[in-house]
């Protein structure tokens, strides 16, 4: 008697007000497979995943979980059915600890009933250590950098002991050596049967890890290929259901009069001390220039661009001159007055307004351009707005559409229109194109490009030196806080970028 594939997903349709999100999705899993799914933002993947996960409640068609028709009424029944999911907005409680958001919702307790906070943090060290995370489980996950946040997150999903564990986009903030360690905890669950779905861009990881591709465009399945039957090209066309051209920006550059000077900067630690989390950085940005930030995580990349904005939570030491002329931003209004904008990493905590709209997104931080007497001009408002969105290609039935329904990489588009209708001297952009997919990486790509020529000075940080490799006029190397390299476009590696950043040895060059 042959065994039945371990989830079986048949005619799967879900609607939208106005969208149809999937249309007869047909998918069957085996069990211990590790599974790809893959689209552009917006094709349905991830709304695939939430109905195998009782999410979605109300679609059309049918899930079959060892050949038993299911129907779940919520997350909670498919959890107790053995579905998990890693989401790729994480869904921590920042107040609690590290171990009571392992155990959310399945507390350990004593024999009297008390929540035994005790076991608990042993349990989750132990989870955690599998990952080869060094936080402490007792610690406020608020406190925690993105990707350590993310570690809790898949720490809380293995913690579960699932038979199927649904990844979505699970190493965007991982640094290569955290990746790597994921990578080998998903073959050891796939080798004791766990049949993990694994959303992701990185077509890289995709070839490493899974045996079969599933791509979706636009709500369909449109194939699903053996991994030894395919390559990263027909994957990317399926996807995009055109040809991908590999993104050149080789053309002469001349970079401009210097627009940013940084002298010394340094950065404490909030708690004061010796330890500091930059430390002596200095560096020249000149008009019409991109500078990469590369470093490991913890590295200090996302503290220098906030201490450049202003948003630092600790005031840093030395100088930074904008324009020739020195300047200190005690605060992100202060940057914005002086035409300096950032695009945050995490733009679900730090850049979006969910319960408003794509326009007002847009245009919140330049309301007083468009305000007479204190009120707004909603026309001017609107117009700008659609003039930012057509410009960006932002996929959205217009500027009053809720920003929270856009994909991903819209929403990114989004954020990154609210700060180019103020037209900044300065961009800083920190990691941008985390959690995007192909086709929207190379319309950014090309994007960053155009401001480039037109003589914008860009600041960028990536955790794909690939993307640095590509963009970057000049790379700047950190380790631990310090500056410990920097390359010129032409004569950087990933090796040598990556020995420096990983403090074995660095190079310095010359500024162009």
């Amino acid at each position: 008697m042959n065994t039945p594939p371990l989830v079986v997903m048949e005619d799967i349709t879900k609607r939208f007000p106005g969208v149809v999100a999937l249309s007869d999705v047909r998918l069957a899993v085996e069990r211990g497979e590790c599974r790809a799914i893959c689209g552009e933002n917006g094709a349905g993947k991830s709304t695939l995943m939430k109905v195998l996960a009782g999410i979605e409640t109300d679609f059309e068609g049918r899930v079959l979980l060892e050949g038993q028709p299911v129907r779940f009424s919520g997350p909670r029944d498919a959890r107790a059915a053995g579905i998990s999911v890693i989401h790729q907005e994480l869904s921590l409680v920042e107040e609690l600890s590290v171990a009571a958001n392992v155990f959310l919702g399945r507390e350990l307790r004593t024999r009297a009933g008390l929540i035994d906070n005790a076991a608990m943090e042993q349990s989750a060290a132990g989870v955690l250590a599998e990952l080869g995370c060094t936080v402490s489980p007792d610690r406020a996950v608020g406190e925690l950098r993105t990707g350590d946040q993310q570690l809790v997150e898949i720490a809380r999903a293995i913690s579960l002991e699932s038979k199927i564990l649904i990844m979505d986009e699970p190493t965007s903030a991982l640094t290569e050596a955290e990746a790597a360690r994921l990578y080998a905890i998903i073959g050891d669950l796939c080798r004791r049967g766990v049949t993990v779905l694994y959303i992701s861009h990185k077509l890289n990881e995709i070839f490493r890890l899974c045996n079969r591709i599933s791509v979706l465009r636009d709500g369909r399945l449109v194939a699903s290929l053996e991994r030894d039957a395919t390559d990263a090209a027909e994957i990317a066309r399926l996807m995009v259901g055109r040809e991908i051209a590999a993104a050149s920006f080789q053309s002469e550059r001349a970079a401009g009069e210097v627009v940013l000077q940084v002298e010394r900067l340094s950065l404490s630690t909030p708690e004061g001390g010796r330890t500091r989390r930059l430390e002596g950085i200095s560096f020249q940005l000149r008009r019409g220039e991109i500078l990469g930030i590369a470093g490991l995580m913890g590295a200090g990349r996302t503290e220098l661009l906030e201490c450049l904005f202003g948003a630092s939570t600790v005031a840093p030491t030395g100088r930074i001159l904008l324009g020739g002329r020195p300047v200190v931003f005690r605060h992100p209004a202060d940057a914005v007055a002086s035409d300096v904008a950032l695009v945050t990493e995490d733009r679900k905590r730090l850049a979006l307004f969910p319960d408003l709209t794509v326009g007002v997104n847009i245009t919140i931080a330049m309301l007083r351009r468009y305000a007479r007497l204190g009120v707004v001009d909603r026309r001017t408002d609107t117009r700008v707005a659609s003039g930012a969105m057509e410009r960006l290609a932002v996929k959205a039935s217009g500027t009053h559409s809720p920003v929270e329904e856009l994909s991903g990489g819209n929403q990114q588009k989004a954020i990154l229109a609210r700060w180019l209708i103020g037209e900044p001297r300065v961009l800083l952009l920190d990691d941008p194109t985390r959690g995007i997919d192909v086709g929207a990486k190379a319309e950014l790509y090309r994007l960053l490009d155009d401001l480039r020529r037109g003589g914008l000075a860009i600041v960028m940080t990536s955790s794909e030196l690939p993307e640095l490799l590509v963009m970057c006029d000049r790379i700047l190397v950190l380790c631990e806080g310090r500056q410990v390299g920097e390359f010129a476009r032409g004569e950087a590696t990933e090796e040598l970028i990556m020995a420096a950043a990983a403090g074995l040895r660095g190079k310095s060059g010359a500024a162009p």
